[in-house]
C-alpha cells in the first residue's frame, strides 16, 4: 500500500484552553462484558477532527457507539460535553455504517434530510423557514437539489449516501460521530464532503469519523487514532501514519510520503 497523497488536509485553529467535546480516560471498549479495546484516553475540543482508522473488528465502530451513548462503556471515564453519553443526544449528529432503507412510504431524498433537524425541535413541532434554509443548504453542499422530489429509493447507493450525508449536516450539531461515511462516494462526492467537513470545524463542531482510509480521510484530521483492537497509536496524522505503525494496524508494509495541502475556513458561505 502506497501512502502517497495530494490531498488536500483539514487545518483548523483549535483552542486548547476551552473543555473538549470529549473526554476518554482509560476507556474500556466492548459489548455483552467483552473487551474490545482497552484502555483508551483522548480528549476532542471543539473544531478538531479526529480519524479512526483500522480494519473490520478494530474497534472503530465501538467507540463511535459508545461515544454517542448507543453502548455501555466497560470501564474507566468517558464525558461527552461534561456529561454522560447520550445526556445530549440533540447536539450529536450520529452517521452509522448502515442504514434503514426498508421505508414503508416512498420517503423522499428531502424527507430525509429534513430529519436532520428534529432532533432540536422533537419529532412533532413544525420546522420553521430557518430549518428549511439549513435544509436546502445541507442539500446544495451535497449538490442533491435535484433530487429533492425523488424516492430514496430509486437513488443509487452514492446518492443515497449524499442524502444522508447532507442529513447529518443540517442537523447543525455539536459532534458529528461518523461511522465509514464516504463509503459508495465518488470523486465529486468525497471532494464536496471534505469541504462540507472543513466548513463545520470552521464553525466549531468536533468530528469523529472511522475510516479504512489512510490517504483520503485519515490525513486530513488534527489526530489520527490507529485501533487494532488496542490503541497502536494516536497523536497528529504526520507522526501516526508511520509504515511501522501501519504495519501493526494492518499487517502489511505501507511506503511512500504524504503531501497534504490545507483547506481553509471559508467566510460568507452559506
Amino acid at each position: 500500500m502506497d501512502i502517497s497523497t495530494s490531498n488536500r488536509g483539514i487545518v483548523n485553529s483549535v483552542d486548547t484552553t476551552v473543555p473538549p467535546n470529549v473526554k476518554a480516560h482509560r476507556l474500556n471498549l466492548g459489548y455483552l462484558n467483552e473487551t474490545i479495546v482497552p484502555d483508551v484516553t483522548f480528549e476532542l475540543r471543539p473544531g478538531e477532527a479526529i480519524a479512526l482508522v483500522g480494519t473490520n473488528g478494530s474497534g472503530k465502530s465501538t467507540l463511535l457507539k459508545t461515544t454517542v451513548g448507543l453502548l455501555p462503556s466497560l470501564g474507566g471515564t468517558l464525558t461527552v460535553f461534561g456529561q454522560r453519553p447520550g445526556a445530549n443526544y440533540e447536539r450529536i449528529a450520529y452517521l452509522g455504517q448502515f442504514h434503514n432503507s426498508g421505508f414503508v412510504l416512498p420517503i423522499r431524498a428531502v424527507d430525509v434530510v429534513r430529519m436532520g433537524r428534529f432532533p432540536s425541535h422533537g419529532l412533532w413541532r413544525r420546522l420553521g423557514h430557518h430549518d428549511d434554509e439549513i435544509v436546502a443548504s445541507a442539500m446544495r453542499t451535497m449538490d442533491i437539489e435535484s433530487m429533492a422530489d425523488a424516492p430514496l429509493r430509486s437513488l443509487s447507493g452514492g446518492q443515497q449516501q449524499r442524502v444522508y450525508l447532507a442529513q447529518v449536516l443540517a442537523h447543525r450539531a455539536d459532534l458529528l460521530a461518523l461511522d465509514e461515511p464516504m463509503t459508495g462516494l465518488d470523486a465529486g462526492g468525497k471532494e464536496l464532503f471534505l469541504h462540507a467537513l472543513n466548513d463545520e470545524l470552521c464553525r466549531g463542531a468536533s468530528i469523529m469519523m472511522a475510516t479504512h482510509d489512510i490517504q483520503a480521510e485519515a490525513a486530513l484530521c488534527q489526530q489520527v487514532m490507529l485501533l487494532a483492537r488496542r490503541v497502536v497509536a494516536l497523536g497528529p496524522p504526520q507522526e501516526v501514519l508511520t509504515p511501522d505503525s501501519l504495519l501493526e494496524t494492518f499487517g502489511i508494509v505501507v511506503t511512500g510520503e504524504k503531501k497534504i495541502h490545507v483547506l481553509e475556513c471559508r467566510h460568507g458561505h452559506d
